[in-house]
């Protein structure tokens, strides 16, 4: 493994910039090798590649903000339907290693979410790393790290769209966008969609009566559920399982402002919220029907399954298993079932997918996800991946992949690999002088 890999993004950006280097890419050849544009880079190409979350992804974007002096990264996984678009995470990591691996991650499942809700779009993810000074907090400075984002996105050309995740608000992306055009769920006065929260929990909960209906178990009223994290998703996600008819809702929240603001919000209602500290897993034992990861990924693993009593699991945190294959097997043989986060989450990116063309109150081609007569709908595609997985005796993740990746090979009806070629001409640009083009 490359040495790069043990540091932390601090070491790795200073290093960068103390050997003349700015940005880098890795960019994966018709061989299936990921090529790095400076070969003295390569080692750690080498290493991108044997990770677990490496999916042949098409390119990797690095570059240091030049005053800040920030790790940026743009991941992309899959641009046959379109540009790649995902959300800029801000976010801490404790080495080079888990930053690139979250990124790796976050884009696969962009662009699974992207296909199966058939969105023209291919996945992609962005993220800065929170720098440890803690600088992160100031205002200013958060402005012109963003600014420096907004410019790092539209060197990129268009291959990749970014737009809000967790870390980021929705000042920072009026920020980028005063830099790139290549940006989605701007704020509403700027022509965007805004927060997409509650269309994200709107999703989720089409998801589990999908789940719920398949297993025979009925509706979501009168049934029980256990939350994990409930922040601006979680919270809209509690007023529509309350209008269910749910008989009650135990959540976890780890801000005791946030877990303040819940308990004031569903006083009247069968709502119980506890504090929990970052990382506490207890909530996934509680007996429940369904059970709603909500907050950052890897929650379900080979330590927290053996103790989960719910008949579903089904929640909005994106990459709820720390390993797919290994983590999916374990609940199907618990007969849990899973219904993968890029199958329920899709909403956000439903919300903010036509902003380029324009918005309409109660958008059409927003609200017919929600419906469960359309043959895309949450509702339909859940059902189809749960009756796949039943009928080919696989786990739910397996068939979901399947059905995800047979679309995710399907070209965009107007602008064919036009991204695809616009990874090829960065890669060329950014090649030092010598080193042949691919």
């Amino acid at each position: 493994m490359s040495r790069l890999m043990e540091q932390t993004p601090d070491e790795v950006a200073a290093e960068q910039l103390a050997a003349g280097r700015s940005r880098v890419c890795f960019v994966r050849e018709e061989s299936g090798a990921l090529r790095a544009s400076d070969p003295a880079l390569q080692e750690l190409g080498d290493a991108i590649a044997r990770l677990p979350d490496y999916a042949e992804h098409e390119a990797i974007f690095l570059a240091v903000g030049p005053e800040t002096r920030a790790l940026f990264g743009a991941f992309i996984h899959r641009t046959t339907r379109g540009q790649a678009q995902g959300g800029l995470r801000h976010w801490p990591y404790p080495d080079l290693a888990a930053y690139l691996r979250d990124g790796l991650r976050l884009a696969t499942g962009m662009g699974r979410k992207c296909a199966l809700a058939g969105l023209w779009w291919g996945g992609g993810k962005g993220i800065i790393a929170h720098q440890s000074a803690g600088a992160w907090r100031d205002t200013t400075y958060r402005r012109q790290l963003y600014a420096e984002y907004g410019r790092f996105v539209t060197s990129l050309r268009g291959c990749y769209v970014t737009a809000e995740d967790a870390g980021t608000t929705p000042a920072d992306m009026a920020e980028i966008h005063q830099q790139t055009r290549f940006a989605t769920c701007l704020p509403p006065e700027v022509g965007g969609s805004g927060n997409p929260s509650d269309m994200t929990a709107a999703g989720v909960v089409c998801a589990m009566r999908a789940a719920l209906a398949f297993i025979g178990a009925g509706t979501l009223a009168d049934k029980r559920i256990a939350m994990q994290g409930a922040g601006n998703v979680g919270s809209f996600m509690i007023e529509r399982l309350l209008a269910e008819g749910v008989a009650g809702i135990l959540v976890t929240e780890t801000s005791p402002d946030q877990r303040d603001i819940l308990l004031d919000r569903f006083a009247d209602a069968p709502v119980v919220v506890k504090t929990a500290t970052a990382g506490d897993p207890s909530i996934l034992s509680e007996p429940c029907d369904v059970l709603v990861p909500n907050a950052l990924g890897g929650i379900l693993n080979e330590k927290t399954i053996p103790g989960i009593q719910a008949r579903v699991i089904c929640g909005a945190a994106n990459n709820q298993l720390a390993d797919e294959t290994r983590d999916a097997e374990g609940l199907s043989t618990r007969g849990i079932l899973f219904v993968p986060d890029f199958v329920a989450n899709r909403m956000g990116i439903v919300a903010c997918s036509n902003e380029h063309a324009g918005s309409l109150p109660n958008d059409p081609l927003v609200l017919r996800h929600l419906d469960r007569e359309w043959t895309d709908s949450i509702h339909q595609v859940t059902e189809r991946i749960l009756a796949r997985a039943r009928d080919e005796g696989v786990t739910t993740v397996t068939a979901a992949r399947a059905l995800a990746d047979d679309r995710a090979a399907e070209p965009h009806p107007i602008w064919g690999a036009r991204a695809r070629q616009i990874i090829d001409s960065l890669y060329a640009e950014h090649r030092p002088r010598g080193v042949p083009v691919r």
